[in-house]
């Protein structure tokens, strides 16, 4: 239960490890940022779920992937101005007691999501 990610690096074929992420609360147009973190080996939130099952509640969310940082830090020869820089996911929790799960397959230039289980 709960709310979590994974992303997955699809030009090279693993799991970004080293993105920074950031997840925000959002109400219109309005965003409180909740936590930043760095993705683990696995591509994961190294705290483990971004929200456990009791903290997880009905609203709009916003997950913000760094996506240009983390293919320049990979050697990467990107435009200038590259393609995409952040990749924002705006998502949104209508039960509380389902598990929520946002990933991610992004290269330098596209991404996919869904609601994962």
């Amino acid at each position: 239960m709960g709310l979590s990610t994974h992303v997955l690096d699809t030009m090279h074929g693993c799991p970004a490890a080293g993105m920074q992420v950031a997840l925000y609360t959002t109400q219109g147009e309005q965003a409180t940022l909740v936590k930043s973190f760095t993705l683990n080996a696995d591509g994961r939130n190294p705290d483990g779920p971004l929200y456990d099952n009791a903290s997880l509640r009905k609203g709009t969310y916003r997950q913000v992937n760094d996506v240009s940082g983390y293919f320049q830090a990979k050697g990467v020869q990107l435009p200038e101005p590259n393609f995409l820089n952040r990749v924002a996911l705006d998502f949104g929790v209508a039960h509380e007691d389902q598990h929520y799960h946002v990933p991610l397959l992004v290269s330098p230039w596209s991404y996919s999501t869904y609601r994962g289980s």
